[in-house]
């Protein structure tokens, strides 16, 4: 097997000669260069499994360097080296496209932790685990082919992600299938809920805590942190911290570092910090009720995910998926869906997304009778608009399931942009579509 390549950037020869030995004793053979036009050459002359460049060089700064390793189409995971301090530096750095970053004085553990999680990256990785996604994030759409093409692109980096999205829509399911794309996924997988703990106990769920520190501590106590050391730490309804812990979880993102309850020195730990809630976040830091630098922190990569209710086309996959394996768990024959059952669950507008649509079909599999499933079985709660819809006005022969489909697209289209006073950016934004798509899909179905 060939050794390892890393292309080493940086202008100060002890930190040259520090990652060399460094990476010689992990059998990683380093080539060090000290200016971005040296590097570029080698870049472009030969192949590299890793790169590490400083950010200040004589040239230039490393954001450079990274951008041209991404417009290269260089499948090479890069980090940059900043000076202590320098978050917003190494913020900007994972925005376009860096992989990772190490901070000056460069500890030699973190280092190691670094250019391992960085060598497990490789495309043919990537491809075998982009089949699994598409076997557990189901949906043929536009929107959830864009999804899954985003998650495998940040799985790639460690940057922070931040997961927006209705209750429901499968933000967990998407951060675990990030962890599990990564090269993260041979360690934990540590989920949250933010909102579930008491706030006097936020501090030590977190960071741990010492034996004495305070009434109740009989024992040394692991924080989540730790627990996720070396894998992936998954804060659910993140928006649920209060502003005490907020600055301490920022201390632990920018240091990489925690400091256990009644410790007195602070402890390094490596973790992948991914994020989610169904409130919006940049409101609640105009109102002042979450801070402006951690939000910034979190959300480096941001990945919106849609209502079921606008990917009408991925319904009928879905609810049969999970059907089937309720059926399974239940140890009962698999029944079918009425077609009158089918129209009326992709009529239904799905307030709870995906999650409601599981209890509907478990509730559906326990009272139905025969070996199909009909729209009574369903016991949907239509509002006014859904009910006045009769579920016959689907007719085959008049028209063909396809454009009854885009109908449907058309009205969640045309709802979303009502309801936003016709701001394209925001109605996109709503239905979690990237801007260029909703601008294709309104000139698609006719409605620029």
């Amino acid at each position: 097997m060939n050794m390892p390549v890393t292309l080493v950037v940086d202008d100060e020869p002890d930190i040259r000669e520090l990652l060399d030995i460094t990476l010689s004793r992990m059998n990683i053979r380093a080539c060090c260069v000290e200016t971005i036009k040296e590097a570029r050459q080698l870049l472009d002359s030969q192949h590299f499994d890793l790169c590490l460049t400083d950010m200040r060089l004589p040239d230039g700064d490393g954001l450079s360097l990274v951008e041209y390793i991404q417009e290269s189409g260089l499948q090479l995971p890069v980090a940059v080296i900043t000076a202590h301090g320098s978050m917003d530096i190494a913020v900007s750095a994972m925005k376009k496209g860096a992989f990772d970053f190490l901070s000056k004085p460069v500890d030699l553990a973190a280092l190691r932790q670094l250019v391992g999680n960085a060598l497990q990256v490789s495309p043919n990785h990537s491809l075998e685990k982009d089949r699994r996604t598409r076997d557990t994030l189901l949906g043929e759409s536009e929107l959830m082919c864009e999804i899954r093409s985003k998650i495998q692109k940040v799985a790639r980096n460690q940057a922070p992600i931040y997961i927006s999205g209705e209750s429901g829509s499968g933000k967990e399911l998407v951060a675990k299938l990030i962890h599990q794309q990564g090269p993260r996924a041979d360690k934990s997988f540590v989920a949250i809920n933010c909102g579930a703990i008491p706030h006097e106990l936020m501090e030590s769920e977190f960071f741990g805590h010492k034996k004495g520190s305070f009434s109740g501590a009989i024992a040394d106590k692991q924080g989540l942190f730790q627990a996720a050391d070396g894998g992936t730490l998954f804060l659910d309804e993140v928006a649920d911290l209060p502003l005490s812990l907020q600055v301490k979880l920022l201390r632990a993102i920018q240091e990489k570092k925690i400091r256990p309850v009644g410790e007195q020195h602070e402890v390094s730990v490596d973790v992948r910090l991914l994020s989610a809630t169904h409130k919006d976040l940049a409101k609640m830091v105009q109102e002042g009720s979450f801070r402006q630098d951690l939000y910034y922190r979190i959300n480096v990569i941001e990945l919106s995910l849609p209502p079921l209710r606008v990917r009408a086309a991925d319904i009928v996959q879905i609810a049969e998926h999970l059907l089937e394996r309720l059926a399974k768990a239940n140890q009962v024959p698999v029944p079918q869906f009425s077609r009158q059952a089918l129209i009326a669950l992709q009529q239904y507008s799905f307030p709870g997304n995906v999650r409601e649509l599981e209890n509907i079909l478990e509730r559906a599999l326990a009272l139905h009778e025969g070996d199909k499933i009909d729209v009574d079985d369903l016991n949907l709660q239509m509002t006014c608009d859904e009910a006045a819809k009769p579920h016959g006005d689907y007719n085959a022969e008049q028209m063909s399931l396809e454009n009854y489909l885009e109908d449907v697209e058309k009205k969640a289209l045309t709802a979303a942009l009502e309801e936003n006073r016709w701001n394209k950016t925001a109605a996109a934004k709503q239905l979690g579509m990237t801007f260029r798509s909703f601008r294709y899909r309104l000139k698609k179905l006719g409605l620029e």
